[in-house]
């Protein structure tokens, strides 16, 4: 299968099983060439997997995959070529310093020998590591190891870029920077192809698609999939007893969903016009006082949630 003009990578119908386990279930979609194209999704749920026979690391059990318009059964090793993949783990050598991490990848990608300086310069540009070029790697802290990591998958100029959950365990301000670092990659043509569990991470995304047990449970950009919650009304409710007016609300009629969201609730109303006087009702009754009741725009977050629950009332 080869993928068309315009799309960076194309999948069919895919499916991986391990014995009994269906760890990716019939997914089908599209990347295009210079997208930022998320997969977001709760730890086993499919993402790794996918990225990895579409890395030519995994062979599908069926269906069919295609990147930069080579077939992931047929061609794995064309695909190696003209990809860059940085795992969720950190990936490099820390008895190396910075610079012979990059020396050595370098020599592994086979970039070559009168581009490697220039390269190596580049790296260290972007990731801000030029005044730690001697460094050793295992000194540097994990947001500056997440840099040098991405920096060296982009070492030999790949047309696509998989990253497999590349800020696990990295503190927000780190997470936020590697994020710029993205953008500048996509604005230079890269193609990216990032997992991760973070949902406010999803937001940074041209398009994303939601995993839940191997499968796509909604695909769209972050604006699409947020107004596609027709039904579903949020209010940011900040109240006296955070624990007390949770448990009052969970499962009372035309209240969808009661969850914590940094010190308040998020409350899902079926209709705001009868809902908003019966939160007030309920949560007077228990004596619970209401600082704050606003409408609200969903986050990914709410969408998550509610995606995933449409899912587990389907399989009931």
């Amino acid at each position: 299968m080869t993928a068309p003009n315009g799309t960076a990578v194309e999948i069919r119908r895919l499916v991986k099983r391990f014995g009994d386990f269906v760890a990716v279930d019939d997914v089908s979609l599209e990347v295009a060439k210079g997208e930022i194209f998320g997969f977001l999704g709760p730890n086993g749920a499919g993402k790794s997997t996918t990225i990895r026979i579409l890395c030519g690391l995994l062979e599908p059990t069926s269906g069919d995959a295609s990147v930069a318009g080579f077939d992931v059964r047929k061609q794995p090793e064309q695909i190696k070529r003209n990809i860059g993949y940085m795992s969720q783990k950190f990936s490099l050598y820390d008895d190396l310093t910075v610079e012979e991490n990059i020396d050595l990848f370098n020599g592994i990608y086979g970039v070559p020998r009168a581009r490697r300086e220039q390269r190596k310069d580049f790296v260290l540009r972007m990731s801000g590591l030029i005044e730690r070029r001697k460094t050793m790697t295992r000194l540097l802290a994990g947001g500056w190891k997440q840099r040098l990591a991405l920096g060296c998958a982009i070492l030999h100029e790949p047309q696509i870029l998989f990253l497999d959950e590349p800020t696990s365990g990295v503190d927000p301000i780190a997470r936020r920077d590697f994020w710029d670092l993205i953008y500048q990659l996509s604005a230079a043509g890269h193609t990216i192809f990032v997992s991760t569990h973070y949902m406010d991470e999803a937001e940074y995304c041209h398009r994303i698609a939601l995993m839940f047990r191997g499968k796509v449970i909604a695909l769209g950009s972050p604006r699409e999939l947020k107004t596609s919650l027709e039904g579903h009304h949020i209010f940011n409710l900040h109240v006296s007893d955070l624990l007390g007016a949770m448990t009052a609300l969970d499962g009372q009629p035309g209240i969808s969903d009661v969850a914590v969201f940094g010190g308040g609730l998020h409350v899902t109303l079926a209709d705001p016009q009868s809902g908003v006087p019966e939160v007030r009702r309920i949560l007077a009754r228990e004596s619970i006082s209401i600082a704050d009741f606003d409408a609200i725009e969903p986050s990914m977050e709410d969408v998550f949630v509610a995606m995933i629950e449409q899912e587990a009332r389907k399989a009931v």
